[in-house]
């Protein structure tokens, strides 16, 4: 007998990210503040949002050799999320730590994940991998700001302005969700994917078939 479909899947999970990083990537777009108060607040609510998802599919989704990974990346958001959420550390210089750490670390665990993954002819591997790679691109382009970075200029007919570092910080860490957000948003949308990630899912989960003696 076939595994009963489940509610809830990797398919889900793969949408729910993207949704919540879609909904970073807007915020941060559309807000003409740009600074370490408004960046940290929108990158507070993304990783906790999305950690409380890994949360759920840990339970609901991945099989008990897989969890180990899901369960590190949401305490990992949370942790950041909660360090992103006071509002008295929310400095220029804390958004830089704080989504630094983040993305390095949680890069480098979903790429393990998706490399891993690879080698045992997951269907998940890519989205690992290319999750993974993103976030460590996000640390290295931060990482690359520099501190204190101040550059006037000028637009004819609307003024004189100022770019700084946490200006060009919470612009890529935007650009970073809404690419994210595209790429998930994809992979749990096109229907061969997304029935192929969640068929591997369920067989994964689904009991042993018992030996009920010979043929009679």
């Amino acid at each position: 007998m076939s595994a009963p479909a489940r509610a809830f899947t990797v398919r889900h999970v793969q949408l729910l990210r993207a949704l919540f990083a879609a909904a970073a990537a807007v915020m941060i777009t559309f807000s003409p503040d740009h600074s370490a108060a408004v960046g940290l607040s929108v990158f507070s609510g993304f990783v906790l949002t999305t950690a409380l998802v890994m949360i759920v599919a840990v339970w609901l989704v991945f099989p008990a050799g897989q969890r180990w990974p899901w369960v590190v990346l949401a305490l990992l958001g949370f942790a950041a999320g909660m360090t992103a959420g006071v509002p008295v550390w929310r400095t220029d210089d804390m958004f830089f730590v704080v989504v630094i750490a983040w993305a390095a670390t949680t890069g480098l665990v979903e790429l393990i994940v998706g490399l891993r993954a690879r080698r045992a002819g997951d269907i998940t591997a890519r989205d690992s991998i290319t999750v993974g790679a993103l976030g460590l691109l996000l640390a290295v382009v931060l990482i690359a700001i520099p501190a204190g970075f101040v550059q006037p200029y000028a637009i004819e007919g609307a003024g004189d302005f100022v770019l700084t570092g946490i200006i060009l910080g919470v612009g890529m860490f935007g650009g970073y969700a809404a690419i994210v957000a595209v790429f998930l948003g994809i992979a749990g949308l096109t229907p061969k994917h997304a029935d192929a990630v969640d068929a591997a899912a369920a067989n994964d989960v689904s009991p042993a078939p018992v030996d009920h003696g010979g043929d009679r």
